[in-house]
């Protein structure tokens, strides 16, 4: 049975997670994949350990190990029977891949003694990159990256051939090559940077938090805290997928995951197929912009706004938690509705026996919050979690890794890697083209001169753009191109830098969820035998807090927690928990009963009142709340006909 289940969540990652979709070998080349894998996972332990190596040439390792892995993981096209050519052909880019990065580990002193002075192999060599690495990258998440960064390198090259602003000095062949190659602002740059060390690093831990139990431990404790209450699998859902997603970094790895079991434990108490894929789909979503970890992008954030890591996670655990909030109020509000009940008695863990026999696991996470705000780097705090979660898994039998068991989770991580790291070489070319031929401040003016200095257009413009980016892009690749071309537009109206970036991830983010490409959704919707397209419909009304919340904190930064007080946190806190309760219940059309459109209206603008910080706009939300509490209490709701 539950080899079957592995079966079924296997195919169904391959299916909407290209990155899980990869040839399965035998044999010889199977060992030295492995031995390939485990190389990897280990050099970036040791450099996390005991220093990184400059940058150019810890960027290069990392790029040669990705892409020599991709060219022997992913075949030229999916589905299609493989002959021997495109096997051979496959192996000669592997090697290629090695070449490119051993090109720069080993003349990196001769290169920066020649300060820009490229030779002829120097040209032919930077040119065989930048093919790799589109095709890589096509292979492993697609070709809309490739394209994408394609366009952008066309438009480096015909520059005095745009029209109007977009018109430059255009650039040569051999400059835009050397420049992508041989810089830190084209493949080497800030993202790749940081999958060379932190993401690589959480993507790791994510592999062995999974190996000792901790995906379990999540499900189990919160299958203990909330299935007695009103429809408990679907809270238990959205704890456990929060905590989980955070780690992963992976919103249709984490649907599936935890899906396989949360699904068939809602749909059994009383929820529809597609309510039930929705809940698991908006709170595996959500975990990318949970503290601590959040996704890959925050890292990137970090480095692209050189903040703190830290300051960034205490900056979004407010819209965090309101985000799951509003996911955990609907659920809730949804089982009132259909009248359900808590799980029974027999099918729920005692916590007490959930603690002794797993609780132990939950340390590498506390020693990571310590880290963190401790003011360490996210890649120490990684490093310390790995090391501590493989020492306390020999606690407790159920949790003991054998040395096949390191060896699977070394190889895990190295592979869970490949899709973010080609994203984040490829998304390369779009940001060193951008500072190349300064199109990042033109966009800033075109996005500016379109909106006519409005803010509210500027921000609907790039919510417009994450959307439509993200259909095609991942997260971490959405939210590199849109901080490079349209935070620096919300920053020149006004907003903070850091409200500017995260409003960029947001929408980034619930992207998976948007039709018609919503993965997350979907792959819940093919664990729950549900319609893919309402599925997906659904899940964006659970998670429209994450529509919302962007919106309020980019007008009103306070709800970051940025130069607040404690009076000011505590107000803030609880206008916003009380605005929250009110857009779960617009948003659902049930509170006490089922709502009409009136009380709907008000419960929606009550919403955003409260969600706006100051006095006078609390006040008007909770009055309008107030109303439609009455209203709901006394019965008499039928000023406006009550929705059947």
């Amino acid at each position: 049975m539950v080899e079957t289940q592995e079966l079924k969540d296997k195919e169904l990652l391959e299916e909407f997670d290209t990155v899980s979709n990869f040839r399965n070998y035998t044999g010889i080349m199977a060992i030295f994949i492995t031995v390939l894998t485990v190389g990897m996972s280990l050099f970036h332990l040791y450099t996390a350990g005991f220093g990184v190596l400059l940058a150019l040439k810890q960027r290069a390792v990392h790029l040669g190990f990705v892409f020599t892995l991709i060219f022997l993981l992913y075949p030229f096209k999916k589905r299609v029977k493989e002959n021997k050519i495109l096997m051979v052909i496959d192996y000669i880019l592997a090697g290629l891949s090695v070449v490119i990065a051993a090109y720069i580990f080993i003349n990196y002193k001769d290169l920066v003694a020649r300060a820009g002075i490229y030779t002829t192999l120097d040209q032919v060599i930077a040119v065989i990159a930048i093919l790799l690495v589109l095709e890589g990258t096509r292979r492993v998440i697609g070709w809309e990256l490739p394209l994408i960064s394609l366009v952008f390198l066309v438009y480096a090259y015909f520059g005095p051939q745009m029209p109007g602003v977009l018109a430059h000095r255009g650039y040569s062949l051999s400059r835009i090559a050397s420049h992508m190659y041989f810089t830190t602002e084209g493949i080497f740059g800030i993202p790749l940077g940081v999958s060379a060390t932190y993401i690589f690093l959480f993507l790791l831990l994510g592999a062995f938090a999974k190996r000792t139990g901790l995906g379990d431990l999540f499900i189990d404790l919160a299958m203990a805290l909330t299935g007695r209450t009103t429809g408990g699998p679907a809270k238990a859902a959205v704890v456990s997928s929060g905590f989980m997603g955070s780690i992963s970094g992976s919103s249709v790895a984490n649907t599936v995951t935890t899906g396989s079991f949360t699904i068939p434990l809602m749909k059994s108490v009383g929820y529809t197929p597609r309510f039930a894929a929705a809940v698991e789909a908006a709170a595996s979503t959500g975990g990318q912009i949970m503290p601590p970890i959040m996704g890959a992008a925050a890292f990137i954030m970090a480095e692209f706004i050189g903040v703190p890591y830290a300051s960034i996670a205490k900056a979004a655990i407010l819209p965090a938690i309101l985000y799951y909030l509003a996911v955990g109020l609907m659920v809730h509000f949804e089982a009132k509705k259909l009248g359900l009940s808590g799980m029974d008695e027999e099918r729920i863990p005692k916590l007490m026996d959930v603690l002794k026999n797993r609780g132990h696991m939950v340390l590498p996470l506390a020693a990571i919050f310590y880290y963190l705000f401790r003011g360490y780097t996210p890649l120490k705090a990684a490093f310390v979690g790995i090391i501590l979660s493989f020492v306390l898994s020999f606690i407790k039998k159920d949790t003991r890794m054998s040395l096949k068991d390191v060896i699977e989770t070394l190889e895990e991580g190295a592979k869970s890697a490949v899709g973010v790291a080609a994203a984040c070489a490829c998304v390369g070319f779009i940001v060193g083209v951008t500072t190349l031929t300064g199109l990042g401040l033109k966009f800033t003016t075109i996005t500016v001169a379109l909106a006519n200095g409005n803010l509210f257009l500027a921000l609907f413009f790039t919510m417009v753009a994450c959307t439509i980016l993200g259909t095609g892009l991942p997260t971490t690749a959405t939210y590199i191109v849109l901080a490079t071309m349209a935070a620096p537009a919300l920053v020149k109206l006004g907003v903070p830098i850091l409200a500017a970036h995260l409003f960029v991830l947001y929408f980034g983010v619930v992207a998976d969820l948007t039709p018609p490409a919503a993965l997350a959704a979907y792959a819940g919707a093919g664990i729950a035998g549900a319609n893919p397209l309402k599925t997906g419909l659904t899940a964006v009304k659970l998670a429209i807090a994450g529509f919302v919340v962007p919106f309020i904190f980019a007008y009103s930064p306070s709800l970051l927690l940025l130069h607040s007080s404690i009076g000011e946190l505590i107000i803030i806190t609880l206008s916003s928990f009380i605005g929250v309760y009110a857009l779960a219940g617009g948003v659902l059309g049930y509170l006490k009963r089922k709502t009409n459109i009136l009380e709907e209206v008000l419960l929606i603008i009550s919403a955003i009142t409260l969600l706006l910080p100051g006095w006078k706009t609390d006040l008007i939300g909770l009055v309008l709340l107030g109303v439609v509490l009455f209203l709901q209490s006394r019965e008499i709701g039928f000023i406006v006909k009550e929705r059947a």
